[in-house]
């Protein structure tokens, strides 16, 4: 099933995903819904990001070859954590797929992508084992964690080199029963592919970050956890075009512009 969140009448609304139409759908994926009988064309439909989290969690340093890949630009050895290292994304940066994404006036050259699978959150989860965490997760969708390096390497916090206007496109929906063994991540920088690697590749599987959040915060129904990237991202200018495919979800693609 494919969940998508589109503008209508003025404010963002649910909707399910077939053959190329979107049904409209009165309630929320998370609890009641009932199809309201309308229907449009995708194609004529302004896509959200498909969903508003109450809370946006995401990973870093979750798959090998990037935390290997990162230590050598750094000229440091690499660092493998024992346990999930999960900070916050700001929603205000979210766009949705097809919007731009805005490089700022200030931005250096090593402004990059991070291709990344996101979970959606089904039910509240508290204090719940890796299994239960998987099992609560309601869906996945795509994201791109925009990142400006230099000021991810020397601001005190992420608030400008992660967390900057449009820097979070997510999209272009949520997928839901697919299996993320069967998932491939392919991303392709102005139509040649850049990176391809296997999702599930991951040091820290989704349920094992989910449990890992829900010893100290509860997760709600909605709330988003990103999870991370693997290679190492190229840098992108105005003009560039990132798109993001995971199979079984879909494709998030995205320009970039200069402010």
């Amino acid at each position: 099933m494919l969940w998508c969140r589109f503008e209508s009448r003025g404010g963002g609304a649910f909707g399910l995903l077939d053959e190329g139409r979107i049904s409209l759908v009165e309630g929320s994926p998370f609890g009641e819904w009932v199809k309201t009988g309308e229907r449009c064309e995708l194609s004529s439909a302004r896509l959200l990001p498909p969903i508003a989290p109450g809370t946006f969690y995401a990973i870093g340093s979750n798959y090998k070859n990037h935390v290997l890949e990162r230590a050598k630009v750094r000229g440091k050895p690499p660092k493998f954590y024992d346990e999930p290292r999960v900070g916050y994304r700001a929603n205000s940066a979210l766009i949705p797929h097809g919007a731009a994404i805005v490089k700022p006036r200030a931005a250096g050259p090593n402004f990059q992508y991070e291709a990344e699978l996101v979970a959606v959150i089904g039910k509240a989860t508290r204090n719940a084992t890796p299994a239960e965490a998987a099992a609560n997760i309601f869906g996945w969708t795509i994201g791109n964690d925009v990142t400006e390096r230099d000021w991810q390497r020397d601001d005190p916090t992420n608030l400008r080199g992660k967390n900057a206007d449009t820097f979070k496109p997510m999209g272009p929906w949520i997928a839901t029963g697919i299996a993320l063994d069967d998932m491939l991540t392919t991303v392709r920088l102005n139509g040649a592919i850049a990176h391809q690697f296997r999702t599930a590749d991951m040091l820290f599987s989704p349920g094992e970050v989910i449990s890992w959040i829900s010893r100290t915060n509860t997760l709600s129904p909605g709330d988003v956890v990103w999870l991370g990237t693997d290679e190492l991202p190229r840098n992108i200018g105005p003009g560039d075009v990132v798109t993001i495919d995971i199979s079984g979800i879909g494709t998030l693609s995205n320009r970039v512009v200069s402010e």
